[in-house]
């Protein structure tokens, strides 16, 4: 029995047999899911020949020592922000061996929103070595603790689907 629902097991069997298959290594860098988008690559048989690593930088220390994300970028746009997220996928791919990556970061809730950043407020960034690199901004809503970090790796996988073509 999976510990993610059917349809993220699903996505996450598709990405392991078709990066297998084409070479491909991700890394992924996450602060609100807590590491559960590697959580459910590596809950498929095969991940092995994927995963790379996976940094797990929920505080803002974390997110400078590992990743390289800048006490400027954090001081003026936030943790949550599109400029971090975008450094974060950045560092995970320069600290890695891997050809894509995918970062998250958020507010998961169910405090610590604001009028400006909602709880529910994702910002998701995936880069690939070739040169794509996508972000995408998601205001999920209050769904819940889980269901904004279930829908958060939805859309992390998803994305990082895409940055492999």
């Amino acid at each position: 029995m999976s510990l993610f629902p059917p349809d993220i097991e699903a996505l996450a069997a598709r990405i392991i047999a078709s990066f297998a298959e084409r070479g491909l290594t991700v890394a992924t860098a996450e602060s609100c899911t807590g590491g559960l988008i590697v959580g459910a690559l590596t809950e498929i048989s095969g991940s092995s020949a994927v995963v790379d690593r996976s940094f797990v930088t929920y505080s803002n220390q974390a997110k400078m020592d590992l990743l390289g994300v800048t006490s400027d970028t954090l001081a003026g746009f936030g943790a949550v922000s599109r400029e971090t997220a975008l450094q974060m996928v950045a560092g995970a791919l320069a600290r890695s061996g891997a050809d894509l990556a995918v970062a998250v970061t958020g507010i998961a809730g169910p405090g610590g929103g604001s009028d400006e950043k909602p709880v529910g407020l994702v910002h998701i960034a995936a880069r690939s070595r070739g040169g794509v690199l996508l972000h995408k901004e998601m205001r999920y809503g209050d769904l819940g603790r889980e269901g904004i970090r279930l829908a958060t790796v939805r859309t992390a996988l998803e994305m990082l689907r895409e940055a492999a073509g």
